[in-house]
Formats: structure tokens, C-alpha cells, sequence
């Protein structure tokens, strides 16, 4: 869970639709050291290397998406991906800048609750 969050909102999914690959930074590596956890020092951050993990893209339009189950399979298993890393649901994904290309996902989401879809 990150900073107590319930939900996660993924905005701009679209953009990643012509990426062949996408990359998630997973840890940094700080004086040959792995963590998971972000520098806080300014010597940490001027020595820190993204230590990354490699997704295959999806290479196909999901801007007309309305249904979560209608995304790509490798567009689902990234979002999946980033719920596992972040341990937090993401309950609304936006596919393009219009309000109907919002979708929203899962039955006890609060965002359902609020937004009553």
C-alpha cells in the first residue's frame, strides 16, 4: 500500500500503446547496494541508478476501451503488475482525454460507490 491509499487511478494509459516495451523501476541501486526504498539524501540521489523490469507493450489503440476486460492482455497484466509492486487496487484506468474513455473496475471500489458505476 502506498501512503495509506486505497485506490490507485491510472490516467493516460493510451500513451503507452505504441511502446514495444515498457519499464517499471522496481528498486535503485545506490553505491552497488539494492533497495526498494527511494534516496532521501542529496549524495544518495546524485549516485542512484533505476534498477528497471521489463514489460512487453500491447502495440494496439486502446482509446475506444470501455471495459477493463476489453484491454490488451499485456495492457491488463502491467496495470496487474503495478497493483502487486504499489499492494494497492486501481479502480479507475482513462484511456483518452474524453470523460467516457474513464473505466471503471471492481465491484467494492469506493470510486463505485461515490461515482455509482
Amino acid at each position: 500500500m502506498i501512503n495509506d491509499l486505497d485506490d490507485l487511478v491510472i490516467t493516460k494509459l493510451d500513451v503507452l500503446d505504441e511502446l514495444e516495451e515498457i519499464k517499471i523501476c522496481v528498486e535503485y541501486r545506490v553505491d552497488g547496494k539494492v533497495t526498494k526504498h527511494f534516496p532521501t539524501t542529496i549524495e544518495g540521489l546524485e549516485e542512484v541508478e533505476p534498477v528497471y523490469e521489463s514489460h512487453p507493450g500491447w502495440l494496439t489503440d486502446t482509446s475506444q476501451v470501455r471495459v477493463y476486460h476489453d484491454l490488451p492482455e499485456n495492457a491488463r497484466k502491467y496495470l496487474q503488475r503495478l497493483e502487486e509492486l504499489t499492494e494497492t487496487q486501481i479502480s479507475i484506468v482513462s484511456v483518452g482525454p474524453e470523460r467516457e474513455a474513464t473505466i471503471f473496475r471492481g465491484n467494492n471500489s469506493r470510486f463505485n460507490q461515490v461515482f455509482g458505476s
